[in-house]
């Protein structure tokens, strides 16, 4: 509580906070969400023709130092839980890592930007979150295990989280270990 003396009187009156405490919490809230906002704002940009094609150029030239072996090793030294799942997740997002987003966003995993924990992600284009290179996306998925999967034990647990929270298809745990069969994956990374 806070008093203030008054001279005429001579005592302390209580000093009532409620209304400027009020404004001023409302004014840190403002200045809070706009600043947000206006940072978003200036991560949007309209490319033009050329820009667009030089982003492309770059785009690809950054893709052009992934190979599946780099990625399995970079797996290993993350200490990713079961890179092997991880991977086939890769290969099924990606489509055999020819896909636009992986491409264009250095994608591996079809993510989208996160907006709840650690993200490498450098905003959403296509509908997903994009990468300035193809580490990037890895990394991030790291995160995203670290975040929501630190508890899980077992490769039983870990496909139940994925099938109830990161695939969109009702097969995907299906298709995530008939390609871990077909590629071989559990080998890759004894």
């Amino acid at each position: 509580m806070i008093y203030k003396y008054c001279r005429k009187s001579l005592e302390f009156k209580r000093i009532k906070l409620v209304k400027p405490a009020i404004i001023a919490l409302a004014l840190m809230v403002a200045t809070i969400v706009g600043s947000y906002f206006m940072g978003r704002m200036g991560q949007i940009v309209k490319l033009t023709s050329y820009e667009r094609e030089v982003l492309l150029v770059r785009s690809d030239s950054a893709t052009v130092n992934f190979s599946k072996e780099k990625f399995a090793q970079m797996l290993k030294d993350l200490n990713v839980k079961f890179p092997h799942i991880v991977m086939a997740q890769s290969i099924i997002e990606t489509g055999q890592f020819k896909s636009n987003i992986f491409k264009t966003n250095h994608n591996l995993f079809g993510m989208k930007e996160a907006n709840r924990r650690i993200t490498t992600a450098q905003g959403t284009q296509l509908n997903h979150a994009y990468y300035n290179s193809w580490q990037e996306s890895v990394y991030d998925y790291a995160f995203f295990q670290c975040r929501y999967l630190s508890q899980i034990q077992s490769e039983e647990e870990y496909f139940a989280y994925l099938g109830a929270n990161y695939a969109e298809a009702k097969d995907y745990i299906q298709v995530v270990k008939q390609t871990i069969e077909r590629e071989k994956l559990r080998e890759l990374f004894k």
